[in-house]
Formats: structure tokens, sequence, C-alpha cells
């Protein structure tokens, strides 16, 4: 026999029984002083202390708790107040840019700048012989080949962050002599997959799958919209100037 069970039999109550009327009725105590100072908690210092001593003891812990995550969340705040600023004004430098090139060179110089990381890249999906293969921090790739390359990594439409294969870190990061240990790669898409974004830290622990990437995603989902025709009007000026220089040589 259990000794809830003797307890039941012999009429008495439960810790249990006394609980759950304590919680239906929480003004028990309001006519209860002479009570309240009899009853005694033990406490970690040893000594005895009153219920009333008690509750003050875990409303401050509550109170110290809640303070706590107050400043955390406030630290947060500042955080993403001081990455949204940063943001902004790369994407503003990328919106006044007047060609690839100064688009390119704002966002290498943002990225590794203002947010502190190593290196930047954008791959951009397009035809090599007509674009050209690199403008700075941007590469014109083929589809087929990013997709061979990085294979799975093209996938979904958010950052996906890790070390990654060396093979992979090198197609993203071509002109890189000291290598990139940690990536953050995002997927650009605007009606279908039209390249990637990628930052990369020299440090190996620094991206890894649990971090956040708002940020990284909204400014990949600015630049997919930004890119394609700026690389558009690249393309039609690269290919007037070929015309003019056929021209000018049979001429």
């Amino acid at each position: 026999m259990t000794e809830q069970t003797a307890r039941q039999k012999a009429g008495e109550l439960t810790p249990e029984q006394v609980a759950d009327y304590l919680r239906a009725n929480p003004d028990f105590f309001l006519d209860q002083d002479e009570l309240l100072r009899s009853l005694t908690l033990p406490h970690d210092s040893g000594r005895a202390i009153s219920l009333v001593e008690r509750q003050v003891h875990l409303f401050r812990e509550q109170r110290d708790t809640l303070r706590s995550e107050m400043m955390e969340l406030v630290s947060i705040a500042r955080h993403n107040d001081r990455l949204f600023e940063k943001s902004k004004r790369l994407l503003m430098q990328v919106i006044e840019a007047k060609n690839l090139q100064d688009m390119a060179s704002a966002i290498d110089d943002s990225i590794r700048g203002d947010f502190g990381l190593d290196a930047a890249s954008i791959l951009l999906f397009g035809d090599v012989n007509k674009l050209g293969q690199s403008h700075g921090a941007l590469h014109i790739v083929g589809k087929s080949q990013a997709e061979q390359r990085l294979g799975a990594l093209l996938d979904g439409d958010r950052a996906v962050c890790g070390q990654f294969r060396e093979t992979e870190r090198a197609f993203l990061f071509p002109d890189r002599d000291e290598p990139i240990a940690s990536v953050a790669v995002v997927p650009l898409r605007y009606e279908g997959l039209v390249g990637v974004f990628a930052v990369g830290s020299c440090e190996p622990g620094y991206f890894d799958q649990n971090m956040g990437s708002l940020f990284l995603s909204y400014i990949s989902d600015t630049l997919s919209r930004l890119l394609p025709p700026v690389l558009k009007r690249h393309g039609s000026d690269a290919a007037k100037v070929a015309e003019l220089t056929v021209e000018s040589g049979q001429g």
C-alpha cells in the first residue's frame, strides 16, 4: 500500500489535493495572517523562511529572469537595426550603380567593409562568350555548369550555411588566393533561378546551419530583381561594341 493510498483510507488530504484546493482558491490566505506567519519553508542557506519570504524570493527570481530576457531582446533588436542599416546602404549603392562593374564593386566593398566578411561572390547565369566571364565579385557562368558543380545548394529559396566541399567553395569564389572556410549561399530567384549570391569567411565555424539568414535573404531578393536587367543591358552594349569593332575592321 502506497503512502498516498494509506492517507486516502485514513481520510487525510494528499499533497495533490491540498495543492488543487489552493489553486482553486487563490485568496485562501487573505484572512490567514497567523497561519502565514507560522508556515516555514527550508531555504538554500539552511535556515527556515516564512511563506511570504519564499514568495518574495520567487518574485525576485522572476524579475531577474524577465530583466535578463528583456536585455537579450534589446540586444537582438539593436543588432538587427545595425544589419538593416548595412543592408539598406548596400542596396542603395547597388541601385545607384551605373553599370555591372559598379554594382559588383558596391556589393564587394559593402560585404567586406560594412559586414566585415572576407568575401562576396555573385554567380549570374548567362552566355560567357557574350557577357564576359568575370566583373569583379560578379561572375558569369552557365546554368548547367552551376547545377553540376553546386547541386542541391541551388534548391529552395533560402540561405544554406556551412563549410561545404572544397570544389563548391572554389566554384563560388574563383578569384580567391586565400581559401574560404565557411559559406552562406542564397539562390537568386525571380521568375526562375537566375544565379547565386554567396558570402564567405576564412573562419571555419563562422557560418553554420543554425544561424539566422533573414537579412541575407532580403539582400538576395532585391539583387535577383536588380541584376538581370543590368546584365541584359550589358550584353546589348557588348554586342554593339562587337558590331562596331567588326565594321571598323572592315572599313
